[in-house]
């Protein structure tokens, strides 16, 4: 990487944020598995600072790396993390990183994306609500539709639930 990436442009498919909590996991298996029946290509995006940037292999005490280190850290453990998912290989996946807030990156980069994806809750602090700052953000402000993921719901419902109820006799 030559510069450090502030923005990002696609053209179409479906945007998903991750910053690499399981609930950002689980937004981008429901992205992935919608872009497979849509025929779209799927772009995951992770915004960073230095606060959240896992640590470049050429830090040492002493030497700060330059911040170009840093964005191929980041680049580097999404990366990872959606290779963990084992996202059919029919779906085009991009994976992007800006040096910017979350909320900010992902509204900017949705411009041009047919659905934005968000996990409900993230990494921060305020467990009690039902969406964190960054989804509450991009639903207010995102340039086009956005779905919201909450851990849990992409589990199947039980099977008792599945079967026709029994008649009753008059």
């Amino acid at each position: 990487m030559d510069d450090v990436r502030e923005t990002v442009e696609f053209d179409g498919g479906i945007l998903v944020g991750h910053d690499g909590s399981e609930c950002a996991q689980e937004a981008v298996r429901w992205a992935a598995a919608l872009a497979r029946r849509a025929g779209l290509d799927l772009h995951v995006l992770r915004a960073w600072s230095m606060t959240t940037a896992p640590r470049p292999a050429t830090q040492e005490p002493g030497y700060v790396p330059p911040l170009t280190d840093f964005e191929q850290a980041v680049h580097d453990e999404l990366s990872r993390h959606v290779a963990k998912i084992g996202i059919d290989p029919s779906v085009d996946v991009t994976c992007h990183v800006v040096h910017r807030p979350p909320a900010r990156g992902l509204i900017e980069a949705a411009a041009h994306a047919q659905l934005l994806v968000v996990g409900a809750r993230g990494r921060g602090g305020f467990r009690g609500l039902l969406l964190g700052s960054v989804s509450d953000q991009c639903v207010h402000h995102a340039p086009c539709p956005v779905t919201v993921v909450r851990t849990g719901a992409a589990t199947p419902l039980p099977a008792e639930l599945d079967e026709e109820p029994a008649a009753t006799a008059p």
